[in-house]
């Protein structure tokens, strides 16, 4: 996997990629609790800003993608987020910080062509025994950037401030760009041009309602979204009500989250050839739904950060499990629509759990809504269920023919 160009290639951009990111998500997070006084609600909103436009735009981007030449489409993407960036630290300069959401929302509006075009590049280029191992790599790396990002976004942020943090973000994005522009030309498809968007979004469509696993997947999808939404925007306030510390603290219990993510991506990476991606997603949701609970109810430091590692070792068998998922039952020529499709179910319930976590956490209690995320986990798992049914059947079936 690592000979090939393209694994190189891309995961060296994604480096870059998420150096930028997570200066960014640290430097807005910490800025903005310090000008709201830490009030959940501006809290939620950033996540937000960085989720509500997968939802609102996954699906026209999905199809952008198929249509468009990837490496070109990644590239521009890259160069518009940097732009994007230096424009918003000229309006903060000015005395603008509620632009800080903008910069987060742009960025994430471009990933939603920029991702899907990566998606079809490995499609087309890696052979499919090393799919599942390719987007197990995928996962270490953003498990090395859950150990890595909080450090270097926190550091960053409180040495220079707010507005290098921004300029940091630029760089890193324009590195990212430079290094794509080195990808082998784009393999032109024939007559892309010619098709029109509303039919092949339409043709999207029917190609996940035709395929079972992909339908079992838009279940799970929706049902892992809003448990996911309703305590992305909460760690902070673990940190502070529940454990008693610093906003700071919520570097180390994502540092804890990353390590173990990393060790799991490692350990997903040695048996990706012997377990089936929806096996593996079944264990992840099974697991987060006690870690979740868990985080949610302990006061004890020692036991969240045990919590949190249970989490993040088995997330990557959840990430590992759908994209293997998607890739193995899509054609590459629906890769991005198909993503555009299912995408939506995630996010949009993760964006309307997000929404809702400052008001559920004022109205109920934390515990009470980790307790909800965890029950979510579980359904989700269990929706799975008839999708690995059928599996098996079908394994046995080989087997005796």
């Amino acid at each position: 996997m690592l000979n090939n160009r393209y694994v190189q290639t891309i995961i060296l951009s994604r480096v870059f990629l998420q150096l930028g990111i997570w200066v960014r998500n640290f430097a807005i997070l910490l800025y903005v609790t310090e000008m709201t006084k830490n009030d959940p609600l501006y809290v939620s909103l950033i996540s937000v800003a960085e989720y509500a436009p997968i939802f609102l735009f996954s699906t026209i981007g999905g199809t952008f993608a198929d249509r468009w030449l990837p490496k070109r489409t990644m590239v521009w993407c890259d160069l518009l987020s940097a732009v994007s960036a230096f424009v918003v630290l000229l309006v903060v300069h000015n005395g603008s910080w509620y632009t800080l959401f903008l910069a987060t929302f742009i960025s994430a509006v471009l990933s939603q062509f920029s991702q899907p075009s990566a998606m079809k590049l490995f499609k087309q280029h890696v052979p499919e025994e090393q799919l599942q191992g390719v987007m197990a790599m995928f996962q270490s790396l953003m498990a090395v950037f859950m150990v890595v990002g909080p450090i270097v976004g926190t550091f960053v942020y409180q040495r220079f401030g707010l507005e290098i943090s921004l300029c940091v973000m630029g760089a890193m994005l324009l590195a990212s760009a430079l290094i794509l522009s080195f990808l082998p030309r784009d393999i032109k498809t024939p007559a892309a041009e010619d098709r029109s968007f509303t039919r092949e979004l339409r043709d999207g469509l029917r190609y996940v309602w035709a395929s079972r696993p992909l339908r079992t997947l838009g279940g799970t999808f929706a049902v892992s979204g809003l448990a996911v939404g309703l305590i992305t925007p909460l760690t902070i306030f673990v940190a502070m009500e529940n454990l008693g510390q610093d906003k700071s603290f919520l570097q180390w219990l994502l540092m804890t989250n990353g390590a173990a993510m990393l060790v799991g991506g490692a350990l997903v990476m040695t048996i990706s050839k012997k377990v089936k991606p929806q096996t593996l997603l079944a264990a992840g949701l099974l697991v987060s739904t006690f870690g979740a609970t868990g985080i949610g109810w302990s006061t004890s430091i020692p036991l969240t950060l045990l919590f949190q590692a249970t989490n993040g070792l088995c997330f990557p068998c959840i990430h590992i499990g759908i994209n293997t998922l998607i890739m193995q039952n899509t054609e590459g020529s629906f890769i991005g629509r198909v993503g555009g499709v299912l995408t939506p179910m995630f996010m949009g319930m993760m964006v309307i759990g997000m929404s809702l976590a400052g008001y559920l956490k004022d109205a109920l209690a934390l515990h009470t809504v980790y307790t909800v995320s965890g029950v979510l986990f579980f359904i989700g798992a269990l929706i799975l269920v008839p999708l690995m049914g059928k599996r098996r059947e079908v394994d046995v079936n080989k087997a005796q023919g």
